[in-house]
């Protein structure tokens, strides 16, 4: 995942989250919580102005926020939910989900990785880099495989900003620019 900015309101709401779920045992629950919400709000631009527009008192929010939030998600997901609406603080609710997610990635050691093949991956093959990945970070890597011919082969590793070029392309590169290097004057 990648780190984005967030304000120190939804970064604080998010680290009090992450300590209290991980006390309750549903880090990972309260996390796939948060994700379906991102997901909702992404899709309906209407949900967001209801969240965010000031034009809307905290009290108007409360009733259609248990309907729609109440039995699909823990208490500690709606209570939050509940105390930022109650704050005037819902506005910040996509970044307390963003930095919730990279808070949890970093507490359970996962890492994205970005995998560049020249031919798409059976699922065993892409199951054999994600463990290699894994192994070799000692973190458990999820793969993103994305297909690009012009390497002709090999493969291309970027996790964050740092990229392990292991193409083919690369390797030709290298060699033309050492035979180009070598030339006698």
């Amino acid at each position: 995942m990648q780190t984005t900015y967030h304000t120190p309101t939804a970064h604080a709401y998010a680290r009090s989250l992450l300590e209290l779920a991980t006390e309750a045992g549903q880090a990972e629950v309260v996390g796939q919580e948060l994700g379906a919400i991102a997901e909702a709000l992404a899709s309906d631009s209407a949900s967001t102005v209801f969240l965010s527009s000031p034009s809307i008192k905290p009290s108007q929010r409360v009733a259609p926020l248990r309907r729609i939030l109440a039995g699909k998600v823990s208490e500690l997901t709606l209570n939050t939910i509940g105390l930022l609406n109650q704050r005037g603080k819902l506005s910040d609710l996509p970044g307390l989900i963003s930095s919730y997610q990279e808070q949890l990635d970093k507490q359970l050691g996962n890492v994205d990785v970005d995998v560049i093949v020249a031919q798409p991956l059976t699922d065993e093959q892409t199951e054999q880099v994600r463990q290699s990945v894994s192994k070799t970070l000692g973190k458990s890597a999820r793969i993103n495989v994305k297909v690009d011919d012009s390497i002709l082969g090999g493969l291309v590793v970027k996790i964050g900003d740092k990229l392990m070029d292991g193409s083919v392309r690369a390797q030709l590169d290298a060699m033309r620019d050492q035979l180009l290097a070598k030339r006698p004057a």
